[in-house]
């Protein structure tokens, strides 16, 4: 009987040794499927946080210009009553310089000075995009505002509600070209008021 328990006992213990090292596979498995899951599901949340992020900040492609809108409404300027007296000497300079009259020197002077606030609510949307920008000069003087290649081209009518300009129009246009030296076409004009 001691003859037929020790081959039994063998088996049993065999049986017991190849249960286990199976058992410790599948816990291994389990474990690396474990592992394997948690890694898919990190990934998983991180791919939806960075989703959830590019989505919150998607780049603009267009300026909305009713966050830009003021709300105030235009003033007439045959009857403006302008920072800049008529007959000053930095209208008179202004007008000499580019070759326009009193009047239109007055009136450029005195939105170039406010654009300031036009600027800041467009550059609030443009963040990256903006390259630079200039006031231009001359009869019909404009914020000319460079951008990427991504931004669309557009144009708006901007009221200023400081006082110093409130009521006055300052046409502003996004030009997508990339330009990114700020031209300074005032530059030469404040050199030769500085040399006066």
């Amino acid at each position: 009987m001691v003859k037929r328990l020790a081959p039994m006992l063998i088996i049993t213990v065999a049986g017991m040794a190849t249960t286990l090292t199976v058992s410790g596979c599948d816990n291994n498995s389990d474990t690396t499927i474990e592992s394997v899951s948690t890694e898919q599901t990190a990934t998983s949340l991180a791919d939806t946080e960075n989703s959830n992020s590019a989505e919150t900040k998607a780049k603009v492609t267009a300026i909305d210009w009713s966050k830009v809108d003021s709300g105030e409404p235009a003033a007439t300027v045959a009857d403006y009553e302008y920072p800049f007296a008529i007959d000053s000497q930095n209208v008179k300079n202004y007008a000499d310089y580019f070759k326009v009259d009193n009047a239109t020197a007055q009136h450029n002077l005195t939105i170039s000075t406010a654009s300031n606030e036009a600027l800041s609510k467009v550059l609030d949307q443009l963040d990256t995009s903006y390259t630079s920008h200039q006031v231009t000069d001359g009869k019909d003087a404009k914020l000319v505002i460079h951008t990427i290649a991504d931004i669309d081209a557009s144009s708006y009518d901007y009221v200023f509600t400081e006082p110093f300009a409130k009521g006055l129009v300052l046409p502003i246009e996004i030009v997508p070209d990339g330009v990114k030296s700020e031209v300074d076409v005032h530059g030469d004009y404040q050199e030769q008021e500085a040399n006066l």
